[in-house]
Order: structure tokens, then sequence, then C-alpha cells
């Protein structure tokens, strides 16, 4: 297969996948006023180990599962919203969040953080994104570019 090492085993018996499809990523600024199914925008990759991610898209390169994971601190939930959530969304499932109603706080929620694993079996080629979700109430919340990330990689 060339050069290039597929799978490399140290002396200890460490085994490193360097071509395994891994990412990490985060916005590179923050995302204001969102609405109701607004695509989270990820302008940073920390890493992107088999450059499967792009336009705020993981697409999987082979058929498997994949644990994909989203951490996200959105500012400024306003409280006349009957509920909001961050979603994973898939080519074959939606994942939604834990849902919240922002109605039972004493005025608009200044931080909140939402964070969600799911172990997703996709197919070669299926994507992933990750959007905000809500009903009711102003488009006034905002995604913190410094504590918001999106992660994921294939497990089997």
């Amino acid at each position: 297969l060339g050069t290039t090492s597929h799978m490399v085993i140290d002396a200890n018996g460490h085994i490193t996948k360097p071509l395994q499809p891994a990412f990490q990523v985060q916005p590179s600024s923050d995302q204001n006023n969102l609405s109701d199914n607004t695509q989270i925008a990820f302008g940073t990759e920390r890493f992107d180990q088999n450059g499967d991610f792009a336009s705020n898209t993981f697409t999987a390169p082979v058929t498997g599962k994949y644990l994909l994971s989203f951490h996200g601190r959105i500012d400024d939930i306003d409280s006349a919203a009957s509920w909001v959530r961050a979603e994973i969304i898939t080519s074959n499932q939606d994942y939604k969040s834990s849902i919240i109603d922002p109605g039972v706080f004493s005025g608009d929620a200044t931080y909140w953080n939402f964070s969600q694993t799911v172990l997703a079996d996709m197919d070669a080629n299926d994507t992933a994104i990750v959007q905000f979700g809500k009903s009711g109430g102003a488009d006034q919340s905002d995604v913190n570019q410094g504590d918001t990330y999106f992660s994921g990689f294939l497990v089997c």
C-alpha cells in the first residue's frame, strides 16, 4: 500500500490508526439571533483526521457506527419561547437533546449549556450536522464561540 501507515503499533503495544475518521470543530465566531432549525456554523477545525468535515457537515466515509458529541453554550435564551434544544441531525436519524422550557425562568437565560452524545448508525456518504431548535419567542439566542464543540469518530 505504498508508504502510508494505516495502523501503527508501538513497542508497548499501543495501536493508532492515522486514517481513522475523527474530527473536532468549533465556531470561528459567535453566531447570533438563532431561529428554529438554524444550523450551527463550525469554522475552526481542531483536527479532522481523515478530511471528512467541511462546510459545517461531517460526511461518513464508510458505513459504521459513529460516536458524535456536541457541547454548546447558548446565550440569551428568550423566556417567552415554548421550548429550546440542540439537535444532531444525520441522514438516518434526528437526535434531539434534552428539551428545556425557558418559561420557567424569571427572565431570559443569560447562559445555557447543551450536551449530547449519540452512537449513530451511518452509511457511507451519510451526513451529520448540529442545529438549534426552538418554538416561539424572539430570535435572540446566540452560540458562544469559545464554549461550543462538535466532535465525532468511527467506533466500529
